[in-house]
C-alpha cells in the first residue's frame, strides 16, 4: 500500500462508536437487544467509513453473529459468523463472510470463507525484485469460497479435509502491458478447484487476540483439471505461531509462515507478499511467486481491559526457486505498530488499526478485525 493512505473518516466512526458503546452499554459496541433477549444469539454491528487514494471515499458495514449455546467445550470458543460489505466511489465492491461453527460440543469444526469482489488491482510482474516502473492496473471479478471440515482429538489436535473453489475473471488489462501479452499464467482468468488436507495443533487461549499458547498448521491443497480447474498445481503451507507472556499485561508473539507451490500456478494462486495479515508495510501482492516465507515478531501490551498497543517487525521474501528463497539480497523487512479495541467485554472480537513501513517507500495503514496472527 502506498504512502499517505488516510483513514480519517474511519477513525471518526471508530472513536465515536466506542464512546457510544461505553456510555450506553458497557458490555458491547453496537448490539441488537432484541436478539439478545433470546439468550441464544448475540449480534455485533460494525460501521465502516474510510478514504484512500486508491479507492477514494468508501463506506459499508459488517457484523458478527454469535451462537451463545453452540460452544466448543474444550476451550469455550463460540460458533459465529462474521461478515462485511464495502462499496467505494470508484465502484469497487467487496463482500466477505466467515462462518465458524462447532458441532458436537466442539468435536467437529466447520470453518468457511466466502468472498465476492469487483475490484481493480495492481500488478508488477512475478519475482522478488520487480521494479516499481512495472506497475500496471487491471480489473478482476473474484468469486471464492473455502470449506474446511475438521475433527478434533481432545484437547488440541484437529485434522480434516477442505474443498476449495475460486473463479478469477479478468475484465480489463492495460493495453500493451505485461498481462496483455498473456505470457503470465492466469492473465486471461483462472479457475482454482480442488481438495485439500489440514492438520493443526492449537493450544491458544483465544483466537481473536491470543495471550498464551501455540499454533501449528500444515495444509496441502491440490487444484486439478479433473474438478474443472483451469490450472493444475499443488500448494503446501506451514504456519507456526507462539505466544509468550512477558508480564501480566504484555506478551511477545512470533510467527513463521512458509508457502510452496508446484505445477502450473496462475498468478492469482501464487504466494502473495504484503497485506494486513502476512506482511504489513507492503501492498498485498506487491511481490508474488511460487514460494514465500515470512518471519514476524510482535510485542502486545494490554494497558486496559479493552485496549492494547502493539509494535511489530518482520522480514521475508518470495522466489521461483525454493532453494534461493532465503537469499539475504531479496529480504524485505518491515516495522510498524498500532492500537486495538475490544468490541464486547466478554467476546473475543477486536478492532485493529496498524501502520507498517517497508522498503522503497512501501507503507500502509490497515484496519481490520482481530490480531494479524
Amino acid at each position: 500500500m502506498k504512502k499517505y493512505i488516510l483513514y480519517t473518516s474511519l477513525l471518526i466512526v471508530f472513536l465515536s462508536s466506542t464512546v457510544f458503546a461505553q456510555r450506553n452499554n458497557e458490555d458491547g459496541f453496537i448490539q441488537s437487544d432484541t436478539i439478545r433477549k433470546g439468550k441464544s444469539l448475540q449480534f455485533v454491528a460494525l460501521p465502516i467509513i474510510f478514504y484512500t487514494p486508491e479507492t477514494k471515499f468508501g463506506f459499508g458495514g459488517g457484523g458478527q453473529l454469535f451462537f451463545l449455546k453452540n460452544i466448543n467445550e474444550y476451550n469455550q470458543r463460540l460458533s459465529n459468523i462474521f461478515f462485511s460489505a464495502i462499496y467505494t466511489s470508484e465502484k469497487q465492491f467487496i463482500f466477505e463472510a466467515t462462518p465458524q461453527i462447532y458441532l458436537g460440543h466442539g468435536d467437529y469444526f466447520i470453518d468457511m470463507f466466502y468472498t465476492y469482489r469487483v475490484f481493480p488491482n495492481s500488478f508488477w510482474g512475478i519475482g522478488p525484485s520487480t521494479p516499481e516502473s512495472n506497475k500496471e492496473s487491471y480489473n478482476q471479478t473474484t468469486n471464492k469460497f473455502d470449506i474446511n471440515l475438521l475433527k478434533r482429538l481432545p484437547p488440541n489436535l484437529n485434522f480434516g479435509l477442505s474443498v476449495n473453489y475460486a473463479n478469477y475473471q479478468i475484465t480489463e488489462v492495460l493495453e500493451g502491458g505485461i498481462l496483455d501479452t498473456q505470457a503470465v499464467p492466469g492473465s486471461d482468468g483462472a479457475k482454482i478447484i480442488g481438495l485439500g488436507a489440514i492438520f493443526n495443533l492449537d493450544s491458544r487461549d483465544d483466537i481473536g487476540a491470543p495471550q498464551a499458547g501455540n499454533y501449528l498448521s500444515l495444509t496441502a491443497r491440490f487444484s486439478s483439471e479433473l474438478f474443472g480447474a483451469s490450472h493444475a498445481f499443488n500448494k503446501f503451507i506451514l504456519d507456526l505461531r507462539t505466544y509468550q507472556p512477558l508480564a501480566k499485561k504484555s506478551i511477545l508473539a512470533f510467527r513463521f509462515y512458509l508457502e510452496n507451490n508446484f505445477g502450473d500456478v496462475p498468478f492469482q494462486g501464487m504466494a502473495s507478499y504484503g497485506g494486513s495479515k502476512n506482511a504489513r508495510g507492503y501492498f498485498n501482492g506487491r511481490f508474488i511467486d511460487k514460494h514465500m516465507y515470512i518471519v514476524q515478531a510482535e510485542y502486545r501490551w494490554r494497558f486496559k481491559e479493552r485496549w492494547s498497543l502493539a509494535g511489530f517487525g518482520l522480514f521475508g521474501s518470495v522466489n521461483d526457486n525454493g532453494g534461493d528463497l532465503f537469499s539475504f539480497n531479496n529480504m524485505k523487512p518491515s516495522i510498524g505498530g498500532g492500537i486495538r479495541f475490544k468490541l464486547i467485554k466478554d467476546k473475543s472480537t477486536w478492532l485493529r488499526l496498524d501502520y507498517g513501513k517497508g522498503l522503497d517507500g512501501q507503507s500502509g495503514i490497515y484496519f481490520g478485525v482481530n490480531e494479524a496472527f
